[in-house]
């Protein structure tokens, strides 16, 4: 496309036109200048036509007008399919002003360059014109549209409105729309009944459903300026939504904020001051009041608009709109809630479900009656509400910790500090390795002798913790309960913990131990809190049974399959926010079902409790390298495809005669199967074969593992199934010519630390093979620059989580990610739905979601696993 015409002295442009019917810049004067029309293009002008740039001599605002007209045209048609107006052309001809080159504009030569301007913008435009020409100037897509107009008419009382029909016919060179009558048209397009008839379809499609407009079309009301009552102004503006949708543009009097009148809300004011009680039942007050533009309206003002018969009244100067029925009802709701208050106080769950408009209780309200009431939040709850959403290290406690916070990470303990401080619960959701544990070691340390506070992780996760106290805060007096680190008769009599700062248990050992479920904690701190995501599980139950002032979870992915991970983790921290499960359930599914913003609401309840910071964002962190993906698409080897495609008709057999809960372990164990097959074959077989010809991804592991060996670099190789583990250690020992190291879930606790010490700091490790489950959480693992997820969980949230063991603060790599994908499996298949389906949580979180397959129809499943034979095969 030709560029802008530029130069360093503008006002010596001009323009000139050659022998061959080319549009140029003049050089002669200016020094060298862009093309301004290239043969074939007709962009510049285009640019010019769309008013954005400045007349610079009276040639070029004669070819800008041309080529706003030839713009003009398309709009009028709505499409590229517009042929020049030969007749209008040759008129123009006589126009053309002084210039070099004027001898050679003939009609043939203009309407060349017409056809280069539609050209231009078909090509730019593609099959979004409207959108292409909207980028170019908002002001294109009203050229060639009706427009109903209403202005005040403030000097007749009786007819305070003016209504008048218009269409545009073109840009005016300052880039404003210029209107014309309605009724002008009549006589403009007298001789052109199609063009008459396409500027006044959205008309016609109006009147099919505005009975009020029909009757103006049928007597001709339309085509004049007409004076109207506020009852007639009150139809127009009801019937906004249908004109809108017929094609209609409206212009509404200056003043007017998003084409409508103001209208008087009946506004609550919730926490103006500083509650006697903290904690999700502290009280607040409750104030009502009925504002226009934010100001309170009086009692004989309220009378006033309740008493009119007209939906638009004169109130303060300005017209105003009102629907009694739907302010009395809101009043009526809001002044219940005010005498509720004052009578037994307002509870802070309470009074943030009001705030974010979330009824999951089922007492919603219309979004139509929504609109005419507002609640906002008082000072004291506008403050507090204000440092929870946006935390700073302003607040940060100061605490005694052997260790240099990030700022953002003073903002983490500033913002435990406060929730904890009032009572409520919060959900730390901080990225991987962006330090979770030091801001959790840092508030501790800050409430170190106020009383005893439980920490709850898995068993893999115990000595970490220990390791991280030991570095960070070796004043904090902790104590692990767990039978790695006590013996039974220890264990059993267990009783007192006033002398301690910090009890760490595991999720397993805490349903054993009634001690720890008896004790009255200050703080109970859950780390990886997934483990929780499960409310009938018997660890979430006993984690619900204990009592503590304020509750701390801990983890990377709070939406890990769905939102009711989310809920079971907030039933814990703050018990009650959320409704029960069923009626959160109900309401998710409401949810849902909205066109806009559909997880808003939820959005806005859950912010202030939980605190997310990825370490992408250069704000949190910016001295991170950088973590590259990338899938390594590995082909099946024929005994794979064999073994594949023999599983998958075995499958569709079987459901043939399957249902409940036998078909969904049909289908999880089919699943299974060819996951497995798509590692190795031996892994299905059990063969102990495990040849590297026999498998894609054995052979695409030897690719990327000798380049890492060349480059004497560290790998991180995850995998969901501990019987690979071992066969992936010898297949690795003998590329990288040493071993390296294993963990999965028979790794006993008290090793691990070793083992993760080992690869650290031991620069003869190579390479360490690890189970999902075991090891994708928790640990440090920097010394890697390359992660190898063998086999595909399929939730990137889960995934992303076990990749951040080497991608989290304290490496000094770029860190590359490989995804092992066997095309044309079902493993390819899952991908592609896995990044289709990732707007759940990022909704709500910014996490991931999973597909439940169990739930699939027999043909979805089948085509979900059937075998391309196109892509499979490594010959």
């Amino acid at each position: 496309m030709a560029q802008y015409l530029h130069n360093s002295d503008p006002n010596s442009l001009s323009l000139r036109l050659t022998p061959h019917g080319h549009l140029v810049a003049d050089t002669s004067d200016a020094g060298p200048l862009a093309e301004a029309f290239a043969q074939g293009e007709g962009y510049g002008l285009l640019r010019l036509g769309a008013g954005t740039t400045k007349v610079l001599s009276p040639d070029l605002a004669w070819w800008r007008n041309f080529a706003r007209r030839a713009v003009s045209a398309l709009c009028h048609q709505a499409s590229t399919n517009v042929s020049p107006p030969e007749a209008e052309l040759a008129a123009m001809v006589t126009t053309v002003p002084m210039m070099k080159g004027a001898e050679y504009v003939t009609a043939d030569v203009l309407s060349r360059l017409w056809q280069q301007i539609v050209a231009a913008v078909a090509k730019e435009a593609g099959s979004d014109l409207p959108g292409f020409l909207s980028a170019l100037n908002p002001a294109w897509n009203t050229i060639g549209r009706v427009h109903f107009n209403l202005a005040e008419n403030r000097g007749d009382p009786d007819f305070p409105f003016a209504f008048m029909a218009s269409y545009t016919t073109e840009l005016a060179a300052s880039g404003q729309a210029r209107h014309v009558p309605l009724g002008q048209a009549l006589h403009d397009y007298a001789d052109d009944h199609s063009r008459l008839l396409n500027l006044l379809l959205p008309v016609s499609r109006a009147s099919q459903s505005c009975a009020w407009l029909k009757e103006m079309v049928e007597d001709g009301g339309i085509y004049h300026p007409l004076r109207w009552t506020p009852a007639n102004a009150a139809r127009l503006l009801d019937s906004a939504p249908d004109l809108g949708a017929a094609g209609i543009v409206l212009r509404m009097p200056a003043g007017w904020t998003a084409a409508r009148p103001p209208r008087p809300k009946v506004t609550a004011s919730i926490g103006s001051g500083t509650p006697s009680s903290v904690g999700l039942d502290g009280l607040l007050d409750f104030r009502m009041e009925v504002t226009l533009n934010g100001e309170a309206l009086s009692d004989e003002e309220m009378n006033a608009l309740l008493s009119s018969a007209d939906s638009l009244v004169m109130l303060r100067g300005q017209w105003v709109e009102i629907d009694r029925d739907r302010i009395e009802r809101e009043m009526q709701r809001f002044k219940a809630a005010e005498n509720l208050a004052a009578s037994e106080g307002l509870s802070f769950l309470e009074a943030m479900r009001l705030m974010s408009g979330v009824a999951i209780a089922g007492d919603d309200v219309d979004e139509a009656t929504r609109q005419w009431s507002q609640i906002t939040a008082g000072p004291w709850l506008a403050e507090t509400l204000r440092n929870l959403r946006a935390p700073s290290g302003e607040g940060y406690p100061g605490v005694k910790l052997k260790a240099r916070l990030r700022p953002y990470q003073k903002a983490g303990v500033h913002w435990l500090h406060m929730l904890t401080g009032l009572g409520l619960g919060a959900c730390l959701a901080d990225d991987m390795g962006l330090g979770k544990t030091i801001q959790v070691l840092a508030l501790l340390v800050a409430h170190q002798g106020k009383g005893p506070c439980l920490l709850v992780a898995p068993a893999s996760l115990l000595a970490n913790w220990a390791a991280e106290i030991d570095r960070f805060a070796p004043d904090l007096r902790a104590q692990i309960v767990h039978p790695s680190s006590m013996s039974k008769d220890q264990m059993t009599t267990l009783s007192d913990f006033s002398e301690i700062d910090l009890v760490i248990t595991s999720y397993g050992t805490l349903l054993r131990q009634p001690a720890l479920t008896a004790t009255d904690w200050k703080f109970l701190v859950l780390d990886e809190a997934q483990a929780i995501k499960n409310p009938k599980a018997k660890q979430t139950k006993a984690v619900k049974s204990i009592k503590a002032k304020s509750r701390i979870a801990l983890t990377g992915t709070p939406v890990e399959n769905h939102l009711g991970d989310l809920w079971s983790i907030f039933d814990v921290i703050n018990p009650g926010l959320l409704g029960s499960d069923k009626q959160f359930s109900r309401y998710v599914k409401t949810l849902a079902a909205r066109e806009h913003n559909a997880f808003g609401p939820l959005r806005e309840l859950v912010q202030p409790y939980i605190l997310r910071r990825m370490k992408t964002d250069p704000s949190v962190i910016s001295d991170l390298p950088d973590k590259t993906e990338v899938k390594a698409h590995c082909m099946l080897s024929r005994k794979q495809a064999a073994l594949y495609a023999q599983t998958v008709e075995q499958l569709a057999e079987a459901l043939s005669t399957a249902s409940g809960i036998e078909r969904k372990g049909l289908v999880l164990a089919t699943i299974m199967r060819l996951k497995q097959i798509c590692n190795h074959p031996s892994q299905w077989l059990n063969d102990g074969g495990w040849s590297e010809a026999d498998s894609g991804k054995w052979l695409r592991l030897r690719e990327i593992a000798e380049v890492v060996a060349a480059r004497q670099d560290k790998m991180l190789v995850f995998t969901q199934f501990r019987e690979v583990t071992a066969p992936l250690h010898d297949y690795l020992t003998e590329i990288f010519g040493r071993p390296g190291l294993v963990l999965h879930g028979n790794t006993p606790v008290k090793a691990r630390k070793s083992l993760v010490k080992a690869f650290q700091e031991d620069e003869n490790v190579p390479f360490f093979i690890l189970s999902l489950k075991a090891g994708g959480s928790g640990l440090t693992l920097t010394a890697a620059s390359h992660v190898v997820h063998f086999d595909r969980w399929w939730n990137p949230a889960v995934e992303n989580q076990a990749t951040d063991r080497a991608f989290r603060i304290g490496q000094k790599r770029n860190v590359l990610v490989h995804k092992f994908v066997c095309a044309g499996t079902v493993e390819e298949k899952i991908d592609a739905m896995i990044e289709s389906k990732k707007s759940l949580s990022e909704e709500v979180l910014g996490g991931s979601a999973e597909m439940n397959l169990t739930e699939m129809t027999d043909d979805a499943l089948l085509r979900l696993v059937a075998l391309d034979l196109a892509s499979v095969s490594k010959e």
